[in-house]
């Protein structure tokens, strides 16, 4: 799938990903897609959370050798 932008949160513990997620989300136009590493189980409830939250589409999630990866479509 093809990302506007990746974000690496990998090691970083919650609220990290939220907050770099939402930084990173800033940063990029609407309909753009934002491709975030995590390795924060939390993140499993924590980003389909947010994204819901704020409008934001979850195109994909899965994981990847222990890292967990989304593609977040902008609201």
């Amino acid at each position: 799938m093809n990302s506007t932008k990746v974000l690496d949160a990998k090691g970083l513990a919650c609220p990290m990903p939220i907050v770099r997620t939402k930084k990173a989300m800033d940063t990029i136009n609407s309909g753009e897609v934002l491709e975030v590493h995590v390795t924060d189980k939390g993140a499993l409830a924590d980003i389909p959370a947010w994204s819901k939250a704020g409008g934001h589409t979850i195109l994909e999630q899965k994981e990847e050798a222990g890292v967990l990866v989304f593609f977040i479509e902008k609201a």
